[in-house]
């Protein structure tokens, strides 16, 4: 009967909302910036069962999770970071949420800035990492309709040609 008073719905890790019916484990993973590997780490240091569902969470361990996705840096292999070597300071840092996002569009920002190979292509709205543009990333040029053969064309204006023919030998 506790359990079932104390379950929330909606659980609050990192500032995000997390659904309360699915697993510890897999509800992290929708806040930006952590993923499969990272939310393993995270239960793990946080002494948690990634299994257990997050809407059972006492207050107490949501804390846990919530100090150890914030100080997981310094905890975490260095390979497991978002971040490693930052541009500013030199420091292997884990982002996450609105950090995340506003540190990936500086990084755009700044390669646009140097005019770097891909801050070019950046700008002119190209793929970036090397994939081929012939027939993909046409989104927002609009459909590509094809080109119309001038064979297709002649035959369907001729038969009105020709009714018009047999119109006037009826008369």
């Amino acid at each position: 009967m506790e359990q079932e008073q104390q379950f929330r719905h909606i659980v609050r890790i990192a500032n995000t909302d997390l659904d309360g019916n699915r697993r510890i484990g897999d509800a992290i993973r929708k806040i930006k910036g952590v993923g499969f590997s990272f939310a393993s780490a995270v239960c793990q240091l946080a002494k948690i069962d990634g299994s257990k569902k997050a809407g059972n969470l006492a207050p107490e361990e949501v804390k846990r999770i919530d100090e150890a996705i914030t100080t997981a840096s310094k905890t975490v292999p260095v390979w497991m970071l978002n971040r490693r070597k930052d541009l500013e300071d030199g420091t292997d840092k884990h982002l996450i949420g609105t950090n995340l996002t506003f540190a990936q569009e500086s990084d755009i920002r700044f390669m646009k800035q140097i005019r770097s190979y891909k801050g070019v292509r950046h700008t002119m709205g190209a793929p970036v990492r090397g994939q081929r543009t012939r027939s993909n990333f046409r989104r927002n040029k609009g459909k590509v309709i094809g080109v119309v053969k001038k064979k297709e064309a002649a035959p369907a204006a001729a038969p009105a040609k020709e009714e018009k023919g047999k119109e006037k030998k009826d008369k």
